[in-house]
């Protein structure tokens, strides 16, 4: 347990740094009436257990059987026991990712005014820049974190007014949605699915990038709240700060990083069309007191419009059918209504 002296000498001087974004002009009323933080809270922030997640090498799917099999049920049994597993000689060459990274330092290094104005002056969609946490009343609902989430559509779109290069984006993001789709389909044909689905249904105009930024911050503080993805899978590309954290036999443990890998997480929709074969696991990031963080999302989603069926041969579906939209529009309804995401419960037989 963290002493609230210490917590609030802590916050004291935490509100005294300058900050872009001006996460402590904004939220110091939350700051002011801080009080002792309780252990379940905290035990997601400092989790000091830290583990190496199951790493796959996809050299392995170029092969003939039975490694390219076994390399399958590799990939199935990770998505089943963790929800999250790490991929490496993945195919996408260090300096894509290196290119990456650099438009991402320079992309979060423009003035907060030039970020809030994304569309006039960084050339993609209003609403694309987020910071922080509008609704959150107390701290443990703050995300001390900074992020563009950028379509995919956006991104081809880029023109020379752009502060994002498109070729360093575009680049990334083709080579990333591949090995998605590749990976979706070896788990959608090991759950007995049919892994045509996502060449159907999951087209590169419906998925997004997320460009993450977290920032150093004094007191153990939430990167990004606890939560699951609503997709099918996440590809995340981390730098080696740390602070990735998931929810692994009903305990909190920190990520180790690797910077020979990607890491992969299964989505809600991928638990549900699996009928539960695979795991949406809880996962958050946290503050680093001293270092800042970056790494970059692609998320792998369907159409609005797509149908998520969870019938698994004679197993009884666990979740009754419902759209991509129907899902979108309940989780929005609930954070609106409650603060948070109910998610898959939502939809259980």
């Amino acid at each position: 347990m963290v002493e609230t002296h210490n917590l609030m000498t802590n916050i004291n001087q935490s509100l005294g740094m300058d900050s872009d974004p001006p996460f402590h002009e904004t939220y110091k009323t939350l700051f002011a009436v801080t009080k002792p933080l309780n252990n379940d809270w905290l035990a997601a922030v400092m989790a000091v257990e830290e583990l190496e997640l199951p790493s796959i090498d996809l050299t392995w799917l170029s092969l003939e059987s039975p490694e390219k099999e076994r390399c399958k049920n590799d990939i199935a049994r990770a998505a089943n026991e963790w929800g999250f597993f790490q991929v490496v000689n993945h195919g996408i060459s260090r300096d894509v990712l290196e290119k990456m990274r650099d438009e991402q330092v320079k992309v979060f290094k423009q003035p907060f005014q030039h970020k809030c104005r994304e569309d006039k002056f960084m050339n993609v969609s209003a609403g694309s820049y987020r910071w922080g946490t509008p609704t959150a009343t107390c701290l443990r609902q703050l995300s001390w974190s900074e992020a563009f989430h950028i379509p995919m559509t956006d991104i081809s779109c880029l023109g020379d007014t752009s502060i994002f290069s498109s070729s360093s984006l575009h680049q990334f993001a083709t080579e990333v949605a591949s090995l998605a789709q590749k990976l979706a389909e070896i788990l959608a044909e090991k759950s007995g699915k049919k892994s045509t689905f996502f060449q159907e249904n999951s087209l590169p105009s419906t998925c997004y990038l997320r460009l993450n930024r977290y920032p150093p911050c004094p007191i153990p503080l939430f990167g990004l709240m606890p939560h699951t993805d609503s997709d099918f899978l996440t590809v995340l590309y981390q730098d080696q700060v740390g602070g990735l954290q998931l929810v692994k036999d009903g305990k909190w443990v920190a990520v180790k990083p690797n910077p020979e890998a990607l890491f992969i997480n299964i989505g809600d929709l991928f638990q549900a069309w699996s009928n539960d074969c695979y795991k949406s696991v809880q996962h958050c990031a946290v503050t680093n007191p001293t270092k800042e963080r970056f790494s970059v999302a692609y998320f792998f989603c369907p159409s609005y419009d797509t149908v998520i069926e969870s019938c698994s041969g004679d197993k009884p579906s666990v979740y009754r059918r419902f759209s991509f939209k129907e899902y979108r529009q309940q989780v929005q309804e609930d954070v609106q209504n409650y603060g948070y995401k109910i998610g898959l419960p939502r939809f259980l037989v």
